[in-house]
């Protein structure tokens, strides 16, 4: 993938120069963005995706692009790309959850032939149809505020004029081939393609020209005289400069190693591990329909039912093939450089040194016109060409020549290039770690070695001028117009690439500074105290180093505080104030250090923090100032964040205004711009984690064991909390007022009748309400309110307004409003901070502020708590793992630090067993997470794997642990060990005795410091008293404890299999553990557009528009494209929905082709045991069953489940789901004893989740007989079917068409049953000539067992006409009037809605 950053130009023309630096050169190599374009396509089919790339070539090379890197640019403002669904179409997302990752601004997309090769394509996109886009919590009130911005322009319609042709490529040494490309399209990006593609990548030093003139790489295609449909274009080769020969170098290196998965384990240049095509063995895509597969369908031992092992190694199956064949021994520069000054005259560049696979030792010069082997050796320099001297312009063309092996293995090496999926090569946006990786092989790379040492200390050296200027880039990327569409993408997109960049070198920076390669700024203090600037980073650890934070927990709350600031950062930047800017921040964990990184505001470093700040305070609330400009600013910020203005005294007595917490300083930076930071109080504080003086919570809080005092004092609500409580308290007033204005507006009505013209219809569906409040629908208490006011504000009833103000005022008290006069409710931050003087003479205001406050932490505890366990009761959604379940709480607003209290709430519920079981493992991993931070800090480096591996031992370990003297350290000879006992000697390296503390931890120890930790941080009491017994009680498991504990720390360890249980032998040694990474939290910019052509989409589909929201959908997908390149999380769950669509609407390969893109971006950027991949993996088996692939289908589901049991094991709703598509499968192919195990699991998995008599019970053991009676076991079939007939009977009635179809199979079942005893007597009896019967068995049809996968995954299915809609929204709008079940009969549409009631009641538990 070429070395994208020499040439990763995007040239957003109007973006100033800092950031066009940026943009134009990306950090990381292969970064390069990419061109998403549009070809001519009829209007309303303009969203159907074709794929048929995959046909036209197996290699995934079309028309010659082979997935064409390239530049995406969207350019001045007037265009906006959307792509053509090809190979790398990606899609919108399921945007709603917050899991996010970055990317490079890369979108590879591979044209496809099938477009009409030119003619204008104009794409008419509609903006933001729906005002009513539900929108993420945090991003609720930014959008909001942008659609009143908006209104203006959502009229505008945004024409795209974008011309595709094809032009034909001349390239010395190959035949002629064409290409095709786009008028919107930089030239730039056909040098990108050609670097790429298989027989022109050994090329980069070349230029293009057109009838022999040289085209300007940044020039636009549109822009070029004489450029058509059918140019001619020359490749050129040009001579090397230096920069240009070292470039070629690299790029080689690059290629030779673009199959090696190294970078993917050692979590470098943005690359991660995909295994989807190795489980498959190859693309399924490409899988001919014409041969039958041969179905080999038995499960591994491993993931059958009940199996106890849970092996390690097939997570990274075939790990040992990934790497291509070898080339060379060793490539690398020469000890000869730099050409001494003789040379140079001569034209050397640079010398390479070469040893080939046939043991040849070459040393080769690089110099203007290419590169010649010359006479040097090892001992001797003599740089004069060797005879011959085989001189090229390319290396490769080079080593072609010299090394036979080179020019066979270098072919195979491409081949396997192109066929790897542009997926599994695209960079990701943010970097992706992964928990094991095998031994890989360390081999000898000067270039890798170089870029450690030189060019990325600092500096990046491809980009002209000087180092980033990270903070102009990321505040000028914010500052770009955002009228319409193009701009706003335009403006997403910059943003989006410059931040991914910030966090990559932010975490470089922050491992150099933990490493100890940076110097710090104020060297002369102790460790902890210092600060440091890397890369214009300004990096500060989480230690409370001055005091600071005595107050408020020390340590514990100078840890807390970056996570807290970052919080603030994200909803600020949510916000996007104009005019109100934020800093970069990064928080990194790394080795037990917490490092914030942050953009430095120009000029700070140049005065005194006192000078520079001039809104708010830097003593926590003693010395306080203000300023107009911030006052303004904020306020409006403050509107949608729920803040309050308020006053408070400052040290002399002056009235200050403020609209953020006291701590949040105001600066000016020396570039005039309005900076805030220190944002850790932006939210409200929880009062259920402070012991406060004199406050009282209510009753109903203290009984649930509130106040807890916490470690520190900094709890603060969460974003998403505060916008659910201000939403409820909304309701309830408006409910409050409504009811009373009814009653009020019934007496005026009796007295003067008919005077007054009141909307009838609300007058009669609100009276029956009128009795109780609750009752009333929130819309209907809406309009209520709304006619009443409209008819005061029309000045028609003076007489009413009195009394409604009267109303109004009492709903606002009722709800704790602000104002009395109105709905205000909003927190002052800064209500129980010490040392904040409030300005309120007769304290009501801030009692009543402080009751909000109040009722909010009591609104997490009496309304979040509950509201999240109901919704796991429907098993709605089942967190599979502690990453899954945080973020399920998250997006309720309810703080990890809960956990305790959940896990209490969850114990008592049987149902919930599973969910009960992972919040436990989450407490205790988490715990033990805060405990190994402490323990890092007190290693130094060369003991740290030994030390890494017994605090692991004492961890799950079941034999005993040693004392890890014996592994002190690898320099001590054993002789000098002896002698140094006795002068009593010690290591000079260790400067302390104390570094050797971690040797004192014992299990015994750890399990007592985990305990008392869980007490303080949880509330959370461990009633067992080691490892063993916790995992008996809680069904745990030791590999998925392991597993969460790395992937919380960054430890990354050795993929073996582990024994936990062996009793005489330590589980971990020093060689298992092979690295620590960094833990990264930053903020996600939202491509906020794509979010809403998405939401609205959504909002179609289940309003039954199937085609308006498939394209509204595929349509976000192509904004995705835009704003964050190929690779992201919210496009991955585009893609799943794009996939599920096509699949609901008959179309299964292409639902195929979409979901399998799914899988892989999943795998990419959540990782490879993701819950979510697993998710991914379960749909593409349905849609590989529906294309007749039925043993990839069971390969997939093999995978599935394997991932499934190593992250959470047996016990859990998803593993019945998969269990019951498995034997499904299995039973299709007559494997019915395997099917007849996993469906008995799914059974009384579903029975345990469910209870025994739910619909989804009743189908498990309809399909258990239907297996048991294939097998000829009738007796047990009979007694199954009893059962489901049973709990139809109960739940549906017996005229219900199951219950018919039950009896039916009861029936059925019990005529085979007498035949088969009938005979069975007849032999005993002893008559002659009887033969048992032919038991009728009809193995099912490939359809049939289609149908009931689709009940099983919940899915409906529509065949579609125009026609169809119409009648399913009428059938839908008559079940929501009476929820009856199917359609009635004169109703004859093709729509079969399977069993419609049954589905219902299924969808509604499994929805």
């Amino acid at each position: 993938m070429a070395l994208g950053s020499q040439v990763d130009t995007a040239t957003e023309n109007g973006i100033n120069n800092t950031v066009r630096n940026d943009i134009q050169n990306g950090s990381k190599a292969n970064e390069s963005s990419c061109s998403v374009t549009s070809k001519d396509k009829k209007s309303e089919d303009k969203m159907k995706v074709v794929e048929k790339v995959e046909e036209e070539s197996s290699a995934g090379v079309v028309n010659g692009h082979d997935a064409s890197i390239t530049n995406n640019s969207v350019t001045n403002g007037h265009s906006i790309l959307t792509t053509n669904g090809h190979e790398e179409d990606a899609s919108a997302s399921e945007l709603g959850s917050d899991y996010t990752t970055n990317s490079s601004a890369i979108t590879s997309v591979t044209k496809s032939q099938d477009s009409d090769s030119s003619g204008v394509n104009s794409v008419i996109i509609a903006h933001n149809e729906s005002e009513e886009n539900i929108v993420e919590k945090g991003e609720v009130e930014a959008t909001k505020e942008k659609e009143k911005d908006d209104k203006k322009d959502d009229q505008e319609i945004v024409l795209i004029q974008d011309l595709g042709f094809t032009v034909k490529i001349m390239s010395p040494g190959t035949e002629p081939f064409d290409i095709q490309v786009s008028s919107m399209e930089l030239v730039q990006e056909i040098h990108q393609l050609l670097m790429d593609r298989e027989d022109t990548c050994h090329r980069t030093c070349f230029s293009l020209q057109l009838d022999g003139n040289t085209l300007d790489n940044f020039a636009e295609l549109k822009n070029i005289e004489g450029l058509k449909e059918g140019s001619v274009i020359k490749v050129v080769e040009e001579p090397y400069t230096m920069r240009e020969a070292r470039i070629h170098v690299r790029h080689v290196r690059d290629l030779l190693k673009s199959l090696d998965p190294a970078d993917a384990y050692n979590g470098v240049d943005c690359s991660s591990l995909s295994f989807l095509n190795v489980v498959t063995q190859g693309d399924i895509l490409e899988k001919k329909k014409s041969r039958p597969e041969s179905v080999d369908c038995t499960p591994p031992d491993y993931i059958m039912p009940g199996s106890k092992e849970r092996p390690l190694m097939p997570l990274q199956p075939q790990v040992k093939e990934q790497k291509g064949p070898q080339t060379v021994k060793v490539l690398t520069t020469s000890g000869w450089n730099p050409p001494p000054g003789f040379r140079k005259m001569h034209g050397d560049l640079m010398y390479l040194y070469l040893v080939t696979l046939e043991e040849k030792h070459y040393h080769i010069t690089a110099c203007a016109r290419g590169f010649f082997v010359n006479q040097s050796s090892e001992e001797y320099f003599n740089p004069k060409p060797a005879t011959p001297s085989h001189l090229c312009h390319a290396l490769i063309e080079l080593l072609n020549q010299i090394s036979p092996a080179f020019k066979r293995n270098f072919s195979i090496l491409q081949k396997k290039r192109t066929q790897r999926h542009p997926f599994e090569r695209v960079a990701t946006p943010y970097q992706l770690y992964s928990w094991s990786a095998p031994q890989m092989e360390h081999t000898v790379d000067a270039i890798r070695a170089e870029d450690t040492f030189s060019s990325k200390l600092g500096y990046e050296e491809h980009i002209p001028g000087q180092t980033r200027d990270w903070n102009e880039e990321l505040q000028t990327t914010r500052e770009l117009p955002r009228k319409n569409l193009p701009e706003r993408l335009l403006r997403e997109r910059a943003i989006f690439k410059v931040h991914s960049d910030f966090v990559a070198a932010a975490t470089r920076g922050a491992m150099a500074v933990i490493d100890g390669n940076v110097m710090a700024i104020n060297p002369g203090e102790e460790a902890k105290m210092q600060m440091f600037i890397w890369n214009n980073i300004f990096f500060s650890l989480g230690f409370d180093v001055r005091d600071h934070y005595k107050e408020l927990g020390g340590d514990a709350a100078a840890f807390i505080a970056p996570r807290n600031d970052l919080q603030g950062v994200r909803v600020y930047s949510a916000v996007d104030l104009q005019g109100l800017y934020t800093l970069g921040t990064v928080v990194i964990d790394y080795r037990g250090y917490r490092v914030t990184a942050q953009s430095i505001i120009p000029g700070i470093l140049e005065r005194e923090q006192e000078q520079s700040v001039v809104y708010g305070s830097i003593d926590f609330g003693k010395t306080v100032i203000s300023h107009p400009k911030y006052l303004e600013l904020l306020n409006k910020a403050g509107q949608q964040l729920k803040i309050l203005p308020h006053k408070v005294y400052n040290d002399k007595k002056e009235v200050i205004e403020l609209c953020s917490s006291v701590e949040c300083k105001g600066i000016i930076g020396n570039d005039g711009r309005h900076y805030i930071l220190d944002l850790l109080r932006t939210f409200p504080p929880d009062v259920n984690f402070l012991k406060l003086e004199g406050e009282e919570l209510s009753t109903e809080i203290q009984a649930m064991g509130f106040p807890i005092e916490h470690k520190h004092k900094l709890c603060c609500l969460r974003q998403e909390l505060i916008d659910s409580f201000v939403e409820a308290r909304y309701m309830m007033f408006i409910k409050y007022a409504a009811l009373h204005l009814q009653q009020l507006d019934k007496e005026t009505e009796n007295s003067k009748k008919g005077k007054i013209d009141i909307d009838k219809s609300n007058d009669d569906s609100s009276k029956e309400n009128s009795t109780n409040e609750s009752q009333m629908g929130a819309d209907e208490a809406k309009k209520i309110v709304e006619s009443i006011t409209d008819s005061i504000t029309n000045g028609e009833k003076q007489e009413l307004e009195e009394s409604t103000k009267e109303i109004v005022k009492k709903a606002a008290i009722a709800v704790g409003s602000l104002k009395e006069t109105e709905f205000d409710v909003r927190f002052n931050p800064d209500v129980y901070s010490p040392g904040v003087q409030h300005v309120d003479p007769d304290h009501k205001q801030l009692e009543k502020q402080r009751q909000l406050v109040k009722d909010a932490a009591a609104f997490l505890l009496t309304v979040q708590i509950p509201a999240f366990v109901r919704d796991c009761l429907d098993h709605s959604a089942a967190p599979m793992d502690g990453v899954t379940l945080s973020e399920a709480l998250h997006n309720r607003g309810i703080n990890i630090r809960y956990l305790g209290k959940i896990s209490d709430s969850l114990s008592k519920i049987k149902q919930l067993e599973y969910l009960y079981n992972i919040t436990v493992a989450e407490i205790f991993t988490r715990t033990l997470k805060h405990v190994f931070i402490v323990y890092m800090q007190s290693i130094e480096l060369m003991s740290l794997s030994a030390a890494v591996s017994h605090f692991l031992n004492c961890f799950l370990s079941s034999c005993p642990v040693p004392h890890p003297h014996q592994v002190a350290d690898e320099l001590q000879s054993k002789t000098s060990k002896r002698r140094s006992k006795r002068k009593g000697r010690t290591n000079p390296l260790l400067k302390d005795s104390d570094s050797m503390e971690w040797t004192n931890l014992t299990p015994k120890l750890l399990w007592t410091q985990i305990k008392s930790e869980m007490k303080s941080y949880y509330d959370w009491d461990l009633q067992v008293d080691s490892l063993e017994s916790m995992v008996e009680q809680f069904s745990l498991q030791k590999i998925s404890l392991l597993r969460s504990f790395c992937i919380k720390t960054g430890v990354q360890i050795l993929l073996r299999e582990y024994s936990f249980d062996s009793k005489n032998r330590l589980t971990f040694f020093e060689e298992d553990i092979i690295n620590i990474f960094p833990v990264v939290k930053h903020i996600n910019p939202r491509a906020t557009d794509a979010y809403n052509f998405y939401t609205t989409g959504q909002n179609k589909i289940q309003q039954g528009y199937l085609k308006e929201g498939y394209e509204l959908i595929s349509e976000a997908l192509n904004l995705l494209n835009n704003v964050y390149g190929a690779m992201h999380p919210e496009i991955a769950q585009c893609l799943r929905m794009l996939a599920r669509l096509n699949y609901i609407m008959g179309d299964h390969a292409e639902a195929m082709a979409y979901q399998q893109k799914a899988v892989l971006m999943s795998e990419r950027v959540n990782g490879i045991d993701h819950p979510y991949t697993i998710t991914e993996y379960t749909h593409l088996a349905l849609y590989c069953f529906a294309n007749n692939q039925v043993s990839t289908a069971l390969k997939l589901l093999y995978r599935a489940r394997y991932l499934a049991l190593l992250v959470c094991g047996e016990n859990h709703p998803e593993i019945a789901l998969l269990d019951s598509n498995i034997s499904l499968i299995l039973h299709a192919v007559g494997e019915y004893e395997l099917s007849l195990r996993f469906l008995e699991k799914a059974l009384a998995l579903n029975i345990r989740y469910y209870g025994a008599k739910s619909l989804k019970v009743a189908v498990s053991f309809h399909l258990v007989a239907r297996t048991q009676s294939c097998m000829g076991d009738f007796r047990s079939a009979l007694n199954n079917e009893k059962e489901t007939y049973a709990i139809y009977r109960q739940q549906l009635g017996e005229s219900h068409e199951k219950t018919r179809e039950s009896s039916d199979c009861l029936r059925h079942l019990t005529s085979q049953a007498v035949v088969l005893q009938k005979k069975m007597n007849e032999i005993y009896t002893g008559k002659s000539n009887t033969a048992l019967p032919p038991i009728q068995i009809q193995p099912p049809s490939m359809g049939s067992v289609l149908d009931m996968l689709n009940v099983i995954n919940g899915i409906l299915f529509v065949q579609i006409s125009q026609q169809d809609i119409e009648n399913f929204k009428a059938e839908i709008e008559k079940r929501q009037l009476k929820d009856t079940s199917p359609a009635s009969s004169e109703e004859k549409t093709d729509i079969e809605l399977c069993t419609t009631s049954e589905m219902k009641k299924a969808a509604e538990e499994s929805s």
